[in-house]
């Protein structure tokens, strides 16, 4: 397991008391490298969307855990956030609560010429999706997907 995944897994375990208490979601954790920073984010929702002030309360007590378990070598900046309108599907749960919307899904290859892709949500498994574009179903293997996500309209 790499450096990332463990200090990934750490900081959900952390956070699982905290997000439980307070009736939110997690919905990921990360942790990057984005030019000479690395950060340490967990992205929470809820029902109704989450607040500034959500987000402030799981900051302060995930800080806390942090600093008492101190697990992470590097300097690292920690953020809280919701996931917002752009929401990638990573798990399970966020597959079977997307089932019947319509999704965007960007491959990393051309597949007929074309590399983004919407549709309606009809399957999904372990190693592929299912989306009904106007009609003509599309399965796409997962590993050939670069993102997948609600699609929505401004």
């Amino acid at each position: 397991m790499s450096k990332k995944e463990i200090y990934e897994q750490k900081a959900e375990a952390l956070l699982e008391p905290i997000i439980a208490e307070n009736n939110f979601e997690l919905v990921d954790v990360e942790y990057v490298k984005e030019g000479s920073n690395f950060y340490l984010r967990a992205y929470i929702d809820k029902p109704e969307g989450i607040t500034v002030d959500d987000c402030e309360v799981v900051s302060r007590a995930f800080s806390q855990r942090l600093d008492e378990e101190d697990f992470i070598e590097e300097a690292y900046i920690m953020e809280v956030s919701s996931p917002g309108l752009g929401r990638p599907l990573k798990k399970e749960k966020d597959y079977k609560r997307s089932m019947g919307k319509e999704l965007e899904i960007r491959t990393y290859r051309a597949i007929n010429k074309e590399k983004e892709f919407y549709g309606i949500l009809k399957e999904y498994d372990e190693s592929s999706v299912t989306i009904d574009c106007e009609g003509t179903e599309m399965t796409f293997q997962k590993s050939d997907i670069a993102l997948i996500r609600l699609a929505f309209d401004f």
